[in-house]
């Protein structure tokens, strides 16, 4: 040590007495020499002080070069959580430093090393890392939260309009009903059957979803009563989903058309049948007919009821157009010709 240079003494001195990491690197090899406070930055790299740097440092070496050069042409450089993948403990991790690398000069004045001032950071790099992934996860569960309230809301606005619209419906069935009915008796089953249907929409419905169902389902589930052979029925139609609105329309209007068609029409000979037909049109319209057939001869009745008048009137005014009962004397037909409510517009 007699013969180093007294810039060389002066720099070992100054980083042996400070408790801040610091290392140096020195000569044309850029020997490395550091004080203990640096020592963990080591890992296992051990002995370390006399180590030429690219060797010490071989797995980082390319990432600082630059740093290098600009220190050795004169020129100081400062980095802020460098991240830097070293196997310093037999292992590959990914650590971070925030560093400053000085020139060093000899006592002619020629840079004969560089200074390297040192913090590491991969502790505070993995907390802000996971300090935002903990923020990222919080946000993200507000905003599932907030979604979930939102379609609670929704679900409880639904609801409430849906029982306002069931409520209305149930009392107009049962005042209509009464006010046609020749006995209390025939009152009673006819409410009890409607209102029966009513329902097995609505569990059709909520079974479903909340604001659609599907034409098939519908009109299954308001035959199933009537149906006492696989040849009665014969369905045919798209997949076409309709508001909870004109699902309950469409049931009710069936059920009419199907009891009926028990009592008096195809349904009550063992050889009738109907055909069930729907289609839809690209700009949501909406058609439906139920043909009769193989029952006993029709004719127009004197008087129309409720049910015929519910199958017309409410069905027309459900779905924006005309529905109209023919009474043919090979059979009634029942022909639907409106629009679908938009998805948007669905229950509203």
């Amino acid at each position: 040590m007699e013969h180093w240079p007294q810039a060389l003494k002066s720099t070992l001195r100054l980083i042996l007495s400070s408790r801040q990491p610091m290392c140096f690197w020195w000569g044309d090899d850029l020997l490395q020499f550091h004080n203990d406070a640096y020592l963990p930055m080591l890992g296992k790299r051990q002995p370390a002080i006399g180590q030429p740097f690219k060797q010490l440092w071989s797995d980082v070496w390319e990432d600082v070069l630059p740093f290098v050069r600009s220190a050795l042409s004169g020129k100081g450089t400062w980095m802020e959580n460098l991240p830097l993948t070293m196997t310093r403990n037999g292992y590959e991790e990914q650590t971070y430093f925030t560093f400053s690398y000085s020139p060093l000069y000899d006592d002619l004045g020629d840079i004969r090393g560089i200074l390297n001032v040192v913090t590491e950071t991969t502790r505070a790099m993995k907390d802000r890392e996971a300090l935002e992934q903990a923020y990222a996860d919080a946000k993200e569960h507000i905003r599932e939260r907030e979604q979930h309230e939102e379609q609670l809301k929704l679900l409880n606005r639904e609801l409430a309009h849906r029982m306002k619209n069931t409520l209305a419906m149930v009392q107009s069935i049962v005042s209509q009903t009464l006010r046609g009915a020749s006995s209390l008796s025939d009152a009673a089953s006819t409410i009890s059957a409607r209102i029966q249907t009513l329902a097995k929409a609505q569990d059709l419905l909520t079974g479903m979803s909340v604001t659609a169902a599907e034409v098939s389902a519908i009109a299954n589930a308001a035959i199933m009563p009537h149906s006492d052979g696989e040849m009665r029925f014969q369905m045919q139609g798209p997949n076409v989903y309709l508001s909870a609105q004109q699902a309950l329309g469409l049931s009710l209007a069936i059920h009419e058309l199907a009891t009926n068609a028990t009592k008096y029409g195809a349904l009550s000979l063992p050889g009738g049948r109907v055909d069930i037909r729907w289609a839809c049109d690209g700009d949501e319209s909406f058609s439906f007919d139920w043909r009769e057939s193989g029952g006993p001869p029709v004719s127009e009745p004197s008087r129309r009821g409720f049910g015929s008048r519910l199958t017309e009137r409410v069905v027309s005014d459900l779905f924006k157009g005309e529905a109209k009962i023919h009474f043919r004397p090979d059979g009634v037909v029942f022909s639907l010709n409106g629009q679908l409510n938009q998805i948007a517009d669905l229950d509203r």
